[in-house]
């Protein structure tokens, strides 16, 4: 079902974000089938109607993450999604990054637009002062969006994630309010 504008917490020239509903199960599920050749072996995101129930109900009016459609404009169609994870208040005042694109929409520059506005709005309305992004050291697409959003490469780490029925090494990419730039 095609979402207005008027749904978006923020947007770009073709692209809005906005939180996940429980209505957007049938769609998410079917872009995350869609999508399983893309995803793997990165991303596992929910592909049935319980899963996505459960996903989506631990990221709508949680304190700890926020979850983000990425929408295609004009349509509305899901192009995407960002979560951020792990969000601690505080001193910290920080969240890990998770994404991905569904495939009709990868390598179009949609995500990086999206986590462009996401990025703004974790550092305005939401107060958090840093973001990062946990990506596996082959996962090129993932590296190269983080790059190109303006993280910078703060270290590696082993075993750091269990994903796929294995612990998993990571690069560890930051970004903060203060060392932001557009790209």
């Amino acid at each position: 079902m095609p979402h207005t504008a008027s749904r978006y917490l923020a947007e770009g020239p073709r692209t809005g974000i906005r939180p996940f509903t429980q209505e957007d199960g049938p769609e998410f599920t079917a872009r995350v089938r869609e999508s399983a050749e893309l995803h793997r072996p990165w991303l596992f995101p929910p592909a049935t109607a319980e899963a996505y129930t459960a996903y989506a109900g631990r990221l709508i009016d949680a304190q700890d993450r926020a979850g983000f459609l990425v929408c295609e404009k004009p349509g509305g169609d899901l192009a995407g999604y960002i979560n951020i994870n792990n969000i601690v208040r505080g001193a910290f005042l920080s969240g890990a990054l998770g994404y991905g694109a569904f495939a009709h929409a990868a390598g179009r520059g949609l995500m990086k637009e999206a986590l462009t506005l996401v990025i703004e709005h974790a550092f305005g309305p939401m107060g958090l002062h840093r973001l990062e992004i946990n990506a596996q050291p082959g996962n090129t697409a993932s590296l190269a969006l983080a790059r190109s959003c303006g993280f910078r490469l703060e270290g590696y780490s082993p075993d750091m994630l269990y994903i796929d029925g294995a612990w998993r090494d990571h690069e560890r990419w930051a970004l903060t309010a203060g060392t932001r730039t557009s790209g």
